[in-house]
């Protein structure tokens, strides 16, 4: 059975299928029938169309009787026309999944029309109770239904739904309330589509996954359904209505309201708006009570034992795979709430969260399962997935399969089954059996192994902190597993577990707190260096009090020992970093594999963030989802610092880079959310000057910038002006996910008196006139010496780089221009005083901003004699230009550029723990005074020297 049969009669089905052998005796015209419509796949179109064919020639009789004959025949015809394609190689996966889903809901929406349409003369049409516009009935598809993927043999679930309830406005009949109609109108559905006629039956449905099964009423309203969900839905049922969609009519204003308000209802009880790790325990336990149902019918009927879809490595396992990470991550990523089973893991491949091998094996694997459980169901047309015992069934099979003989079929049946059982176990087995804690190579706990550290962690944390247990000694238990401070941290540890969010955890989420502290108390007495183990056991305690009232966050640190050792590394190294994973703690996702140490692709981000903002539901997720996508990014760029990966100038690169990529895109969609744009794009552009200006941006710098245009449109400057207001909300305001960027926009033309944004062509004015009342001032040029266009219209920020250019290349009096530096200089130095004894990196005399001011002010000096120095190259590029042009001494340059770059990096560090940039002053003299002596050749004598 492996070539194309010619014209005639259906020999491939007719071959293998009893079902379709009894169904030609029945009607002999019926395979003539099926041989002509096999020569091309079915569209929605066809199905609709010879349904319609169908009820015409039903027509004439009762109503009802027609309805259900023609039903039942179309289903017959697409059934075996499905068959013969299928078994010949004719037709792929998914143009039969998608055929029999296409089929039910032609089957629903013309059941449901018809009988609508009787129901509504005899009692009117159900009208709500807000404002009398009439309603529909919402018949939402779950399972394959719901995910476009039906079997050619599968049952269909069905919830039944409504918008309100109220009264029908009355027909030949009384009026009756809503909920009485829709439950009428469901019922005659339900025995349209399932009860067993002459003709047999189009779907079998089953309606046990709404609102309490057997035992809740057939239909409900949204209302009903949204209590449901928030008082008694189950994590099992999160996972049902992934799927579920409505596969009713919705191009009617009813249908279109339906299909908005489920949407509201039923979206944020699937998705949370955060990582949610618990799924994973909840899809466990689902897959658990499946795995013991399919070896309870096992036990009852060991010849049919080998079942395809619920054993191992079976077509659950794969769904269940999929639909994990849609749980976890579909409330921050609207384009992992795909239906069908292969798109889910698309984009899950597309995202990183699944490797691209992986995604490979388990799609294929879901195409040959998906074909053998099809071939199983063709034979009988039984909803059955088990691999039959009976020899001869069993060439048929292979046969169907393209395999000489079942013994080769059945060794890549099982080679494919193995690999996602592989796949399976390594995503929901439960790892915390898997990895015991142990001290790390070359340092161990003061208490000795393990165990005994794991016994006093225990002891400490269940018995010694509870009040009134005088016998308890907790700073000596400390103390023997390695800690210094043993009062401070008991009583941070106490008032952990005596406090509010604790005692409010339920059973389940208790446990993963008190195996979280146990573990933290050993691994960071066993790993982290003596002397900041106190600080980052404090530092867990406040991410745990921070995260505790999430169960997720919780669940992610159980299930991944791997990510919390990295968080321990965190917070161990980081000061800085552990506030701000405290701040965030959705951050903690990207400690569960390498994939976060690999460098940002700036392109690559702002494309896979536009996609994420074009489907995010308004303005206040979009707000969210720029700030956890920038967060995230940053964050990368953090661990792989603490690792030593990056140097200080490549954070300040990348930083910049990340920055720039936001700002590019906040344009954009603020642009868009304005209700009245007369252009596509907006000419508009942001100049970063600073840190982000000289690409040397921090993990903590605000953003200095401002904002110009250029548009020849009459009431630009109102346009320009409301759109930066808005421009700024979006960045500065505080969400649930905190603030994009701090900005400070003073470097502005007049300042914080000037206007919020600025007309291009003023600027130039403003920036090049010589004389006047709109003079930019010397510090503004030294300025400029480090701006340049961020983000929005290139255009702009060409023109804006003639202007810097222009000013750059300007001839100044040497000797005024020194004057006004030196003079501004001072300013600085009056403005950070330093009390300390220690040297100040960045203001003291010999430190940073005198680095910075004598390369701003040889370059307004020397630029407009020497194009290279127009680059906005930084400090360190900039310093070996000079001494290449013989500006100044080039072994002096060299060594205030490697004190540029010692300071730099000795700043980072002492800012990533939280303390301030000052060090003693004997650590940097030599390099204090290299930048003194190169101030000195450069302005003349210096002012006093101190060391701060």
């Amino acid at each position: 059975m492996t070539e194309q049969h010619a014209a005639g009669p259906a020999p491939w089905s007719t071959a293998y299928s009893a079902y379709a052998r009894r169904q030609y005796i029945a009607d002999p015209a019926l395979a003539e029938r099926v041989a002509a419509a096999s020569a091309a796949p079915w569209s929605r179109q066809a199905i609709a169309a010879r349904c319609q064919a169908l009820l015409d020639q039903a027509a004439g009789g009762d109503a009802d009787e027609a309805l259900r004959r023609a039903l039942r025949r179309l289903r017959t015809e697409v059934f075996l026309v499905v068959m013969e394609r299928d078994l010949s190689g004719a037709a792929d996966l998914g143009e039969v999944t998608v055929a029999m889903t296409w089929l039910a809901e032609v089957a629903i929406e013309t059941a449901l029309a018809r009988l609508e349409a009787e129901l509504g003369a005899t009692f009117g049409a159900p009208l709500a109770e807000s404002d009398a516009a009439p309603l529909t009935l919402g018949v939402v598809g779950m399972g394959k239904l719901g995910g476009g993927e039906l079997n050619v043999s599968s049952d269909i679930d069905l919830i039944f739904v409504y918008d309100e309830d109220g009264m029908t406005a009355g027909g030949t009949r009384r009026a009756i309330d809503n909920h009485d109609y829709f439950t009428r109108l469901a019922r005659r559905l339900i025995g349209a589509l399932a009860e067993h006629t002459a003709d047999g039956y189009v779907f079998r449905v089953d309606t046990r996954l709404r609102p309490n099964g057997d035992s809740g009423p057939l239909v409900c309203s949204l209302a009903m359904l949204e209590e449901y969900f928030y008082v008694q839905g189950r994590e099992w049922e999160r996972y049902a209505w992934i799927k579920g969609r409505l596969v009713s009519e919705v191009s009617s204003a009813a249908g279109a309201r339906l299909a908005r308000n489920l949407g509201k209802v039923a979206g944020p009880f699937v998705y949370r708006r955060y990582l949610d790790y618990g799924a994973i325990d909840a899809i466990r336990a689902l897959h658990a009570q499946i795995r013991q149902e399919a070896v309870r019918r096992a036990n009852l009927r060991p010849d049919v034992a080998d079942d395809v879809k619920l054993g191992r490595g079976g077509i659950r396992e794969i769904e269940f795979s999929a639909q994990v990470l849609q749980l976890i991550r579909g409330g921050q990523d609207a384009g992992l709430r795909a239906r069908p089973t292969l798109a889910v893991l698309a984009a899950a491949r597309d995202r990183g969260l699944i490797g691209a091998e992986d995604m490979q094996v388990l799609a294929d694997a879901y195409h040959f399962l998906r074909r053998v459980e099809h071939r199983l169901q063709y034979v009988e047309d039984a909803q059955t997935h088990a691999v039959p015992v009976d020899e001869a069934a069993r060439e048929r099979l292979a046969q169907a399969m393209s395999f000489a003989d079942f013994g080769s079929f059945a060794a890549v049946l099982q080679q494919w089954r193995d690999r996602v059982e592989r796949h399976f176990d390594a995503t929901f087995s439960d790892k915390r059996e898997a990895e015991a804690v142990a001290p790390a190579d070359g340092a161990p706990g003061a208490a000795g192994d393990s165990d005994a550290a794991t016994a006093l962690a225990t002891a400490l944390w269940h018995q010694d902190l509870d009040e009134g247990n005088g016998d308890a000694q907790p700073e000596t238990r400390l103390q023997a597993l390695g800690y210094a401070q043993g009062g401070a941290l008991v009583d941070r540890l106490r008032d952990s577990r005596a406090g509010r969010r604790y005692q409010a955890l339920g059973g389940r989420a208790r446990e993963r707190f008190d195996a979280l502290m146990v573990r933290a108390l050993v691994q960071v007495a066993s790993e982290a260096p003596p002397a900041a183990r106190d600080a980052t056991l404090t530092r867990f305690i406040d991410l745990l009090a921070a995260i505790g009232g999430r169960t997720a966050y919780l669940s992610l640190l159980t299930e991944f020992p791997a990510a919390l050792a990295r968080v321990l590394q965190v917070l161990g190294a980081s000061s800085w970093g552990a506030n701000y994973l405290v701040r965030h703690p959705q951050l903690l996702d990207e400690l569960l594999d390498d994939e976060s140490l690999t460098p940002c692709d700036p392109a690559a981000f702002q494309a896979g963030l536009r996609q994420r903002l074009a489907r995010a539901d308004g303005a206040e997720q979009q707000m969210d989802l720029l700030r956890h996508a920038h967060q995230a990014e940053v964050f990368r760029v953090l661990l792989r610092d603490l690792r030593g990966r990056v140097s200080v100038e490549a954070v300040g690169d990348e930083l910049s880079a990340l920055a720039d990529a936001v700002l590019d895109v906040v344009v954009d969609v603020v642009w868009a959310s304005l209700p009245k744009r007369h252009r596509d794009r907006p000419g508009f552009a942001i100049v970063a000057y600073g840190k982000l200006g000289g690409k040397e941006l921090g993990y903590a710098s605000d953003l200095d910038i401002i904002f110009l245009y250029d548009d020849p449109h009459p009431d630009a400057p109102d346009i320009y002006a409301r759109f930066a207001r808005r421009l700024v909300t979006w960045m500065t305001t505080a969400t649930g996910a905190g603030v994009l960027f701090d900005i400070d926009l003073r470097l502005r033309p007049n300042g914080m008196a000037g206007l919020l944004v600025t007309d291009l062509e003023a600027f130039r004015t403003y920036q090049l006139r010589e004389d006047g009342a709109n003079v930019a001032w010397v510090w503004e040029h030294q300025a400029i010496t480090r701006a340049r266009f961020s983000a929005g219209d290139p255009l702009i920020g060409a023109a804006f780089e003639e202007v810097r250019r222009a000013v750059l290349g300007r001839t100044r009096d040497p000797s005024r221009l020194a004057g006004e530096i030196v003079a501004m200089r001072e300013k600085v130095l009056a403005g950070h005083p330093n009390p300390s004894e220690e040297f100040d990196l960045k203001h003291d005399r010999g430190g940073m901003v005198d680095i910075e001011f004598i390369v701003q002010y040889l370059v307004l000096r020397e630029a407009h004699a020497r194009p290279a120095l127009y680059a906005n190259a930084g400090n360190i590029a900039l310093l070996a230009r000079l001494a290449e042009a013989g500006v100044v001494s080039p072994p002096l340059a060299a060594q205030v550029a490697d004190a540029y770059r010692d300071y730099r990096a000795r700043q980072h560090a002492l800012r990533l723990d939280g303390r301030a940039a000052r060090v003693p002053y004997a650590r940097i003299a030599s390099q204090a005074e290299a930048v003194r002596r190169l101030w000195q050749d450069v302005f003349g004598p210096e002012r006093p020297a101190t060391a701060g």
